[in-house]
């Protein structure tokens, strides 16, 4: 008996929720499927389901047992395709982005790239926390910033620039910073940014903004900024569609920090799969010109 004897049917059980769909959906008996899982459970000396007459559920171990074996069942079939499917994308891509970008940009791409490669499937968390990609199992992430974790592989993708403004009537009422340093006089709208970033001259400078308004979302503090509350600095997507209708205007201008590299990251021993190469590809080709193209509108 093979140690893999059982894992496809559990997997298929769990997902489908039944014995009878679950061996439908492998193309196998209902009593094949439920004596290879029952041979499992005594191997791994534990009960993976809940049965009874109606319902079939998973238990807590199972719950466990099956995110792992998912992985595991990921990884072979990535192997095999790695060698046999002629370098065609297939299996599960799962990627994680910040919801901004990832509602606004990757979303799109990624969307038409699954269209192109149809034994693909594709499983996009949004979310603004930092995701450990190895320990969550996820195959690539869209990044700003320093990437520090030496486990994983980072790849330029596209660039963003971040620009600092106000709403006029804000300006009329409060005056213009001329300085980094004014700023501490000003009302900062904070966003998921603990700390702006300028460059004068050289040298970079660091600001923390202080202010009545604070939000993890881009979206509230460019039109709490808009409404005339304060200063925000933000990435060009949020700003310039403002800016061109004259809702805001750029400030500092001449100390405008250097353009943010945006890193396209996956964990080291996944970057020979094909679903990650072109995935990569795509997001190099796609992602600079969706950023930038509301630059071309304004």
């Amino acid at each position: 008996m093979s140690k893999w004897d059982g894992i496809d049917e559990f997997i298929s059980v769990a997902t489908a929720g039944s014995f009878t769909l679950g061996a439908r959906a492998l193309g196998m008996s209902t009593t094949h499927v439920s004596r290879s899982i029952m041979a499992l459970e005594q191997r791994v000396q534990a009960q993976l389901f809940n049965r009874t007459t109606r319902t079939v559920k998973l238990t807590d171990t199972g719950r466990v047992f099956l995110e792992r074996c998912e992985r595991i069942v990921q990884e072979r079939d990535e192997a095999i395709a790695l060698i046999g499917e002629q370098n065609e994308p297939q299996g599960q891509l799962r990627v994680t982005c910040s919801t901004a970008m990832g509602e606004r940009f990757l979303a799109p791409i990624l969307r038409r790239f699954a269209m192109q490669h149809p034994k693909l499937s594709l499983s996009i968390d949004l979310s603004n926390r930092v995701v450990d990609l190895i320990a969550e199992g996820f195959d690539l992430a869209i990044r700003t910033g320093e990437i520090s974790d030496q486990r994983l592989i980072a790849t330029r993708v596209a660039s963003r620039t971040v620009y600092t403004c106000a709403a006029p009537s804000y300006l009329a009422s409060a005056g213009r910073p001329a300085s980094v340093e004014a700023l501490d006089n000003h009302e900062c709208i904070a966003g998921t940014a603990a700390t702006w970033h300028f460059k004068v001259g050289a040298q970079e400078v660091v600001h923390r903004p202080n202010g009545r308004f604070r939000c993890n979302s881009g979206h509230a503090v460019i039109e709490a900024c808009v409404s005339g509350l304060g200063i925000c600095q933000l990435p060009d997507f949020y700003i310039l569609p403002f800016l061109k209708h004259g809702m805001v205007e750029l400030l500092l201008e001449d100390m405008q920090p250097d353009d943010e590299p945006i890193w396209a990251v996956y964990p080291q021993r996944r970057h020979l799969l094909p679903k990650v190469q072109q995935a990569l590809e795509a997001l190099r080709r796609e992602l600079g010109p969706a950023m930038s193209r509301p630059k071309s509108e304004g």
